[in-house]
């Protein structure tokens, strides 16, 4: 399935249905009155935040979405029905855009959250409604309302815990598959990933999710590589894991280039926390991971931890370190399995 996380809709509630002028014509009933129906209202449109979604892929193949009319009223005093309404299902944290992209109309975080988009309009009234002492043949009715049309943009942020940060090849996608079931493009050239993947990470009966983003690049705020648009699927994270190639020969450089970049970015995504971590030590020996690490804590100015994802060296610890920052109302806990009583 492919990953879309940005769309444009074009949305259109329901008009309401006229009324109607009618009079009661019956034998031997010589003045029966008006009794025109009023008309039903239109259908509206409505956003939805449903369980099992992570794209918004099948806005890709229909962008238009127009519920229906009211029907109009009717002789007898009957009234026309109203329209069905539009649901819009999409996945939890997706944000509802107006047409500029950037008035946020609502952010979709719960499940089962509903949000009315385009209210329909509503019915008019028959002569019925305008009968009177003084107009007791009223021949006037009102029509319905007009429905609403507009465009929408919707922009997916994936839900997650834990946020992984780096340029290319730093080693995320190699994290994220050592330490979950999540199976990401690994190759030797930069821009391996190039769409978000999720992993549940587990370590001590604890679990989270973790999201791997493309890399960034020194002016990817401009444009530059596949740009900074995917940071938005962690503004949502408790933590971010911010990795640097141990085998680098700029890594002070490398660091900055990132923390220039979520600055750039703006919002509070550069003062999330975070954990800075050396990765690939399993490259270097003991005195050149020193050295880096040294390099690294001048540059960050606090602890830097190792790790190497292809060796499973550091990982346990790392995972423990991004536990400790998330609150326990994100985590998910495993059932502590007793044991069976011994049986001969």
């Amino acid at each position: 399935m492919k990953f879309l996380d940005l769309c444009k809709v074009y949305i259109r509630s329901g008009a309401g249905g006229g009324g109607c002028v009618s009079f009661r014509r019956e034998k031997y009933i010589e003045y029966g009155g008006p009794d025109g129906g009023d008309g039903g209202g239109g259908g509206s449109v409505w956003a939805e935040a449903v369980d099992g979604l992570n794209t918004l892929i099948d806005f890709r193949y229909q962008q238009h979405f127009f519920a229906r009319n009211g029907q109009p009223g009717m002789g007898k005093q009957r009234t026309g029905k109203d329209g069905d309404d539009i649901i819009l299902r999409v996945p939890v944290g997706t944000e509802l855009l107006d047409e500029d992209q950037e008035t946020v109309l609502a952010d979709m975080t719960e499940l089962g959250q509903r949000v009315e988009l385009a209210r329909g309009g509503n019915g008019g009234w028959g002569n019925l409604h305008f009968k009177s002492a003084t107009n007791q043949a009223p021949r006037r009715a009102n029509p319905g309302q007009e429905g609403v049309e507009r465009t929408i943009w919707l922009r997916l942020k994936l839900i997650a815990d834990v946020g992984l940060l780096g340029l290319p090849n730093a080693g995320k996608s190699t994290f994220l598959a050592a330490t979950s079931n999540a199976r990401p493009k690994i190759a030797d050239y930069p821009f391996t990933t190039l769409h978000p993947n999720l992993g549940v990470v587990g370590v001590d009966n604890t679990e989270f999710v973790v999201a791997d983003i493309p890399g960034l690049i020194e002016g990817a705020s401009e444009g530059r590589g596949l740009g900074d648009l995917f940071l938005g699927h962690v503004e949502r994270c408790a933590v971010l894991l911010h990795l640097i190639d141990g085998t680098s020969d700029t890594i002070a450089e490398d660091y900055q280039t990132i923390i220039t970049e979520l600055e750039k970015y703006g919002g509070d995504l550069a003062d999330k926390p975070r954990v800075t971590v050396l990765n690939k030590i399993d490259a270097l020996d003991e005195e050149e991971r020193a050295t880096a690490r040294s390099e690294l804590e001048k540059a960050c100015g606090g602890e830097v931890m190792m790790m190497s994802g292809v060796a499973r060296e550091g990982v346990t610890d790392v995972l423990r370190a991004l536990r400790s920052q998330i609150d326990d109302d994100r985590l998910r806990f495993r059932p502590v399995e007793e044991e069976a009583p011994w049986q001969p």
